[in-house]
């Protein structure tokens, strides 16, 4: 694999999930506004981002090691968990 330019690192499966998992939290309005604004939340974006982290769990299924496995499973779990509390404010 090239080495990635200076400065930057290189990207595997884990980067990639753990970039799905925080586009989703950024979506569900979790993170702060990276510009520095107020965190805002687009639901169909959120979903989107937790459909995609479901879809690569049931297509890598049996072929990642068991670190990826976890972190996937942990991350679904967590933005699963982050959309219901969601639901649950927008219902109040």
């Amino acid at each position: 694999m090239p080495q990635p330019p200076h400065g930057q690192s290189t990207i595997d499966f884990s980067t990639f999930v753990l970039s799905l998992a925080s586009s989703a939290m950024m979506h569900l309005g979790q993170v702060p506004d990276p510009l520095g604004g107020p965190a805002h939340t687009n639901l169909p974006l959120a979903r989107q981002s937790i459909d995609m982290l479901a879809m690569l769990q049931e297509k890598t299924r049996g072929n990642l090691t068991s670190d990826e496995e976890r972190l996937l499973g942990r991350l679904l779990h967590d933005v699963r968990m982050a959309w219901i509390e969601g639901d649950r404010d927008e219902a109040s």
